[in-house]
This record gives C-alpha cells, structure tokens and sequence, in this order.
C-alpha cells in the first residue's frame, strides 16, 4: 500500500469514526494508519467491546476490550449520522441502514416497529454498522480488458459474498467506462438504490463515477432501471446487489434494448446461482456474457472472470 492511498484510506477511516461518541473514537484512533487505511467497518453491539473488521477478521478497537456498547452509544450515532434529524431519513431507517456524508453507510439492527405487516421504523437499537467508503481509483484497470470482446463492453456480472469488494470494484469499473479509459466512452445509468455507488449528499456525488454518468438515487432498483431507461438513453446501466423479479424484468427490458449490464449480486458460486431463481433467469436469458468471480484469500482479494455461455447448463 502506497503512500498516497495509505493516507487517504486511514483519512477516510476517521471520518467514519467521526460518528461513534467520543470515549468510542478514542479506540479507533489509537489504530496504526495502516490499520485504519485497511479497516472496512466499525461495529458497535450492546454489551460487547466495540470493533473493527478487516479483510482478515474483526477484533475489538484498542483500550476498549473491556469496555460494553451501551444503548446510548447507538443512539448518539444515529443522531450524528441523521444531524439530529432522524424523522428526516425515516425510509432509509426503515431499510434499515442511512448513508451519511462522505457515503459512509450506518448499518442498523435493532427492535422493528412493524404495521400493517411494513416496517416503520426501528426502535430499541440494539447494533450497527458504520461501513467505511473508499473509492479505490485503478481497482478495475485490469479488470476491465477481460470484459471487452472486440473492443466492445461485455454484459458482465459481479459475484462475491458480502464484504468481497464487488461494489468497490464496480464503482471503478462505472468510473473507467463513464470517462472511456480503457474503452470506449459510454453513457452510463446508475440504479443506486442504497446510496453506496455515488454516494450522492445535497445532489453531489461524493464518488466519482464518471463524467457520462446519470445517477438515480435511493429509487427501487427495478424502477429506477426503467426510468433510466426511458428518460436517459443509456448505453450501459449499473446496479448494486440485484435480489427482486423486479430488477431481473427491467434488466431483460434493458438488454432487449442493446443496453449492456454491470451488476453485483451476493454469491460465493456460480453453484449458488443455479440454486436461486431470480439469479438462474438472468443467467439462462443470456443477459450476462461474463461472470466476475471474488474471493478473499489470506485476506487478499482475488477474482477471476468466466464466459458465462453454457456454464448454467
């Protein structure tokens, strides 16, 4: 890890740990940088030592191994995330997580208040996750080339389980189309549903995908994918985690329209494909030509890219 990024990465990993109450912040800061410039999440749960987690593991923030989470603490944090305003991001509570400037994402668990058989809102928190966002510029540059056929973009599908950095290197893979390095330039529609692609605060994307980039934000995937569709004219739409029929139908609509695809989806496998419906349709469809593969090995990230041509038969 190099110089530059070491400091940006540790930059950014206090500005995550800006949220906890300041008795909490004293463990993250007595982190090494290159711990802080490696550190995924803060994780704060009722009872137990805060923590961070790394890509090899999760251990307790220094100084506050015998120190419990209270009830309060999660309480201070929301409010710092929401700036007093929680009624203000009340769907995004509901979604159970809010994404706070910088893109930051605090993950929520808690006592739902359910009616109607919908979540209201959550109460009585009981953990959370600050999730540190890290534009990692340069992630895809080798990954890139293997999605080009011809020199044209292949519809591609990234696959990893959570916390494999496939949204990290989508966002890239957006950027490095968006701005034509390594390809040609194309216009490209973002469905960021959760807010972690762009991260948009006030209207302004606080990561940079690129200067051909229209970006619909905190919007159902399967809507937003159609309305990008219809109202943008995009050469390439990209969307995080695709998990709904509804996302599987507007993709298809998409790809019926020469559109080409980037997209992540949960999954240790292509064996873990076959076994989930929504995922088997897009696959056996032909909407996707590759499938990128990530795997943490020895805390490192590993991928490799297949033809997807057959490989669900």
């Amino acid at each position: 890890m190099d110089a530059p990024w070491k400091d940006y990465a540790a930059e950014r990993f206090e500005q995550a740990a800006a949220l906890l109450p300041w008795a909490l912040r004293q463990g993250a800061d007595r982190l090494s940088k290159g711990d802080k410039a490696r550190a995924e999440e803060l994780r704060l749960r009722v009872g137990r030592p805060p923590s961070a987690v790394w890509p090899e593991g999760e251990r307790p923030l220094p100084g506050l191994e015998n120190t419990p989470v209270q009830p309060g603490d999660l309480s201070l944090v929301l409010e710092v995330a929401t700036q007093a305003s929680v009624h203000t991001v009340l769907d995004r509570v509901r979604d159970g997580f809010v994404t706070v400037r910088g893109g930051h994402r605090v993950g929520l668990c808690g006592t739902a208040a359910v009616e109607e058989g919908e979540i209201r809102t959550l109460r009585q928190l009981s953990s959370l996750a600050i999730r540190v966002a890290r534009e990692v510029p340069g992630a895809a540059e080798g990954l890139l080339p293997q999605l080009l056929e011809g020199g044209e973009l292949q519809s591609a599908v990234l696959l990893s389980p959570p916390g494999g950095g496939k949204t990290t290197l989508l966002r890239d893979l957006i950027r490095r189309v968006s701005d034509g390095i390594g390809t040609a330039p194309l216009r490209v529609g973002v469905a960021d549903e959760r807010g972690e692609l762009a991260a948009m605060y006030n209207g302004t994307p606080q990561n940079d995908l690129g200067a051909r980039t229209d970006i619909l934000d905190g919007c159902p995937k399967g809507p937003a994918l159609l309305m990008l569709l219809r109202a943008m004219n995009p050469q390439v739409l990209a969307a995080d985690e695709i998990t709904a029929p509804a996302d599987a139908e507007a993709l298809a609509q998409a790809a019926g329209c020469g559109v080409k695809l980037l997209c992540t989806i949960h999954g240790g496998s292509l064996a873990d494909l076959r076994r989930r419906p929504v995922c088997r349709r897009l696959m056996e469809e032909g909407l996707f030509r590759k499938v990128v593969l990530l795997q943490v090995r020895e805390g490192q990230r590993v991928c490799r890219v297949e033809d997807l041509e057959g490989a669900l038969c």
